[in-house]
């Protein structure tokens, strides 16, 4: 059972099982045809599966990628000397949750046999735009609405629909951390009814 499955209602998870019971079968008959089909479509459905897999690997890289710069983000917010006592401790949950989001993410892309992209040395922060606690609150925020786009259009891409679940997961987590920083900003923390 994977873990999403423990969020859900027994009656549900059952549910979950029967489809994927279903799923399953639907899959051994798909194959079953392009065997019956002959050597050709089997390999055309290979090379789709690989270039697929491919795609995801690649997703989840730039995922990995603006991970690690939102965690970099959130050091040079702490090490600013801007934030005060309130809102220091929040930055730092919202880097350790990118440090999770990052450790995951690597994770899938070792598992997928592909080699998780490195954080960077550096990073072009506006460093010298960062003169009070709003300007780290606001640099921060954007980040996270950069992120919560970013996963909103990687969502429906992925060819694995459990890396998409993950990801809408974490699409999940940025919106709340937007949402909190807008606040702590004394914006509304949720201007719209929808997300683009």
């Amino acid at each position: 059972m994977n873990r999403s499955s423990f969020f859900l209602p027994p009656s549900s998870t059952s549910a979950l099982l029967a489809r994927r019971r279903t799923l399953g079968a639907a899959v051994l008959s798909a194959s079953a045809v392009a065997l019956l089909g002959g050597r050709d479509a089997l390999a055309a459905g290979a090379k789709t599966d690989a270039r697929q897999h491919e795609a995801d690997v690649r997703i989840l890289n730039t995922a990995l990628a603006a991970e690690y710069e939102a965690v970099a983000a959130y050091q040079v917010g702490a090490e600013s000397g801007l934030l005060t006592s309130g809102v220091l401790p929040l930055a730092q949950q919202f880097q350790g949750h990118h440090k999770e989001h990052a450790d995951a993410i690597a994770g899938a892309v070792q598992k997928m046999g592909g080699k998780p992209v490195q954080a960077n040395a550096q990073y072009g922060f506006p460093t010298d735009k960062l003169k009070a606690e709003a300007d780290v609150l606001r640099f921060a925020a954007g980040l996270e609405r950069g992120a919560v786009s970013a996963y909103l259009g990687a969502v429906p891409l992925f060819a694995d629909r459990a890396l998409a679940q993950e990801a809408a997961s974490i699409l999940g987590d940025e919106a709340m951390h937007w949402a909190v920083l807008r606040q702590a900003l004394g914006e509304a923390p949720v201007p719209s009814a929808f997300m683009s």
